[in-house]
């Protein structure tokens, strides 16, 4: 990824290098010969190569790292999702218990307004989570049904569902249980 960086002498030191005189800085005033300017150069050619080695791990090290935290991000979010799934499955009998609870008849008109009440308030939080009933009316969908029992009835085509044993929920596009049905045949 990185360019390797050259070292480029100056002509008049390339010159008097080859005249293997000894070289003299004028700034400094530091005397090189041409074994010692050899050295300076293999010293810094290897430096350069040991900082173009470091560079190139660093970028490495940068991109390994951003590919962690994009991956880390979406095993995060598939797990927050799986445990929500997971929680909501747990509460499903106790929606079928208020849905039985609902169909019966009681005597006392207040307790079943109450009973109705914490079913409709949990059906809500349960929906602003994802969660809504899978359509059990037509066709039978093997995706979305299973068929606990089949019968055949005179005037209706085969594979309508007839009746729903359990309903069946999915929390946004995953389906959490089927509904069991009958159907014809």
């Amino acid at each position: 990824m990185s360019k390797k960086k050259s070292t480029k002498v100056p002509d008049e030191v390339e010159e008097v290098a080859e005249t293997s005189e000894p070289v003299q800085e004028e700034e400094k005033g530091c005397t090189l010969t041409q074994e010692e300017m050899d050295k300076v150069r293999e010293h810094v050619e290897s430096l350069q190569k040991k900082l173009d080695e470091t560079v190139n791990l660093l970028q490495r090290n940068q991109a390994d790292f951003d590919n962690f935290r994009r991956r880390n991000a979406t095993v995060r979010a598939d797990s927050y999702e799986e445990g929500k799934r997971d929680a909501i499955t747990a509460l499903l009998p106790i929606l079928d218990d208020f849905d039985r609870v609902a169909g019966s008849e009681t005597k006392d008109e207040s307790w079943a307004q109450g009973v109705l009440l914490v079913h409709r308030k949990l059906m809500e939080t349960l929906q602003k989570q994802g969660l809504s009933e899978v359509e059990t009316e037509g066709e039978f969908d093997p995706n979305l049904h299973n068929a606990v029992m089949a019968e055949a009835v005179e005037g209706v085509e085969k594979g309508k569902i007839l009746a729903v044993f359990q309903k069946g929920y999915r929390v946004k596009d995953k389906i959490v249980r089927h509904s069991m049905v009958k159907v014809s045949e």
